[in-house]
């Protein structure tokens, strides 16, 4: 089975195998981020390599992509935080039919797609190449072996991640230098990535205290935050949340344009 992620996914706690989940049980949590100020036009890449193919894709720089109808600000993940040595929640029923799924990062108009791959270590990663050039990937992780595979037009590489990674890994092309992506590697599906309007959503999360972890690329962990009209810290990232049935709205969550320049 073949899993194109756009969005993440999320967490649960289930009775077993095949046993249908008390909707008591569980909860979605969403949330929503937009820019605090102008929203920053797109910086075009510098295109150095292979410009007859790459050049006519007016490719950008996805460091920071804010929504210019909206703010909405893409690419932000959230994922269930654990401390060392903590167990995570077994699956709700839903996610184990994309358990042993494959994930695919694909080479495609010169830039990674999606931009934000989110993968279990149950999962299989596919490295496609829809390109008429070929492109290198390079995942730089720090448990897990790293990996630098070239990956010729209409090709394709399988690999596995077995070890759970604390932070999203950066994916790169030493062909195509602009080319920049990020891959989140899990032992379960409690994560998640902000779409183009700055949504995100972790479905069925069971019912109780957990904390999420909050980061984007640029910024690292969404630490400093306006939420509800008040200016809050979220240290490393991190927020407890209270998990009840049906939908946890954490609502529009700002982030000033501070917590993007560059140290």
């Amino acid at each position: 089975m073949r899993w194109n992620f756009a969005l993440g996914t999320a967490l649960i706690v289930t009775a077993g195998l095949g046993v249908c989940a008390d909707a008591q049980d569980w909860g979605d949590l969403q949330v929503t981020f937009v820019y605090d100020g102008e929203p920053p036009a797109p910086c075009e890449c510098n295109i150095t390599k292979d410009a007859e193919v790459c050049g006519k894709f007016g490719v950008v720089e996805e460091e920071l992509v804010v929504n210019a109808e909206n703010r909405g600000i893409a690419n932000v993940v959230a994922y269930l935080y654990l401390g060392r040595g903590d167990d995570a929640p077994k699956a709700h029923p839903a996610y184990q039919e994309t358990a042993t799924a494959e994930v695919l990062l694909d080479n495609n108009q010169c830039r990674f797609a999606p931009h934000v791959a989110l993968l279990r270590t149950t999962q299989t990663l596919v490295l496609g190449n829809s390109d008429e050039v070929g492109h290198n990937c390079k995942v730089d992780t720090i448990v897990n072996p790293a990996i630098n595979f070239t990956i010729p037009s209409k090709g394709k590489i399988n690999h596995k991640f077995p070890d759970v990674e604390r932070l999203p890994s950066a994916v790169s092309c030493s062909i195509h230098p602009w080319m920049k992506g990020w891959i989140l590697v899990k032992d379960n599906p409690y994560m998640a990535v902000s779409d183009k309007d700055g949504k995100l959503v972790i479905k069925n999360l069971p019912v109780g205290k957990w904390t999420i972890q909050f980061w984007q690329e640029k910024s690292g962990y969404i630490d400093t935050v306006t939420q509800d009209g008040k200016a809050t810290e979220w240290a490393r990232g991190r927020v407890e949340v209270t998990i009840a049935p049906g939908v946890n709205d954490l609502g529009t969550v700002k982030l000033a344009p501070a917590l993007f320049a560059e140290e």
